[in-house]
């Protein structure tokens, strides 16, 4: 990838004063935004806590502004209060610049990004953004990797606008999800790397957006975000509960399916097979798909609300990783419009 010369550095006011400890009252504000010239040219606005800035250069692994960013990185509920996500590596933060640049949003979502002493901003890195050099050891303590040549970049941002958590907002509404045909549903999905490879499968296959019921893990998890490549920040998902989304179905009308390993479930309710067939049949339908988690399945209302569907296999096996399993079905019941563009390929 040809890189770019090395931008000028805009240096943010810091001062000792910012690195004094934070007073216990003082709280994360929420998804942050840019400071207009008037409040101070190049400022971050609370996204990261008001108490602390980035400075221009950072070589202590102690510094606040690192403790900041390791506790993005390990907390779900400080990034929540934040309304902010460290995205770790320089592939999947290039895939959301340009994921942003297509869908023509804002770059503010982009706070700024940590290099590596001696490395280069890359071509097509918002030049808006402040950027922060850092020595090998802070990179390492705020990636939590300790190979700095795996991490040449860390990119904090604030979580989209396509994320909405019904236990803080009740409300469901069209920006949920501006076109609903195709839903994911996670039952209980525990297992990051899972979890972020069925959103990044999910965004491949062009469906609608992804829907969380409870003791799914936070999709903007570390492991979470290095599985699904950047598609936490690109696909539509909201977190709630089966209420929400018996909601959603009715008003959508779509139709639930849950995938299952078994031929019965309890000796009486049997399967569907997934077939051609099938896919045929459910091709113009609005639909709503759920996975369960490996260790507990399906939960008990996911059996009884849905029909179940099952992958035919060879060989006596029993199930298939879940992740793998989502991508057959993601892509077997794709959009119909997207798997004809495909089969014309």
């Amino acid at each position: 990838m040809p890189m770019a010369a090395t931008p000028t550095l805009r240096p943010v006011s810091f001062s000792l004063a910012n690195l004094s400890s934070p007073s216990p009252n003082i709280r994360c504000q929420g998804r942050g935004r840019r400071v207009s010239d008037s409040e101070g040219e190049g400022q971050l606005a609370p996204s990261s806590p008001p108490f602390l800035r980035p400075p221009a250069r950072i070589t202590s692994a102690f510094n606040p502004f690192v403790k900041h960013c390791v506790k993005l990185r390990i907390s779900s509920s400080y990034r929540r209060s934040c309304g902010s996500a460290l995205v770790v590596g320089l592939t999947p933060i290039l895939e959301i610049c340009r994921f942003l640049k297509l869908k023509h949003e804002d770059y503010s979502l982009v706070d700024c990004l940590l290099l590596v002493d001696g490395a280069e901003a890359p071509e097509g890195f918002p030049s808006s953004s402040p950027v922060v050099n850092v020595s090998p050891s802070v990179m390492r303590k705020v990636s939590g990797i300790q190979s700095v040549d795996s991490t040449e970049a860390i990119a904090l941002m604030k979580l989209p606008r396509s994320f909405l958590n019904l236990e803080e907002n009740d409300e469901i509404n069209q920006h949920c999800f501006p076109l609903l045909h195709r839903l994911l549903v996670l039952d209980g999905i525990q297992d990051p790397g899972n979890l972020g490879t069925l959103l990044r499968s999910a965004m491949a296959f062009k469906w609608d957006g992804a829907f969380l019921l409870p003791s799914c893990c936070d999709p903007f998890n570390e492991k979470a975000l290095r599985a699904s490549r950047g598609a936490s920040f690109q696909l539509p998902l909201v977190s709630g509960s089966w209420s929400h989304l018996i909601a959603l179905k009715s008003k959508h009308d779509m139709k639930l399916l849950a995938g299952h390993p078994e031929s019965t479930v309890n000796g009486s309710n049997a399967t569907r097979s997934l077939s051609h067939e099938l896919v045929e049949l459910l091709a113009g339908k609005p639909l709503c798909l759920v996975l369960g988690s490996e260790g507990k399945g399906l939960s008990k209302q996911t059996v009884q609300t849905c029909e179940l569907v099952s992958i035919p296999m060879a060989g006596g096996f029993e199930s298939l990783n879940v992740s793998v399993a989502g991508g057959i079905f993601l892509f077997m019941l794709q959009p119909e419009t997207h798997r004809h563009c495909v089969q014309n390929h």
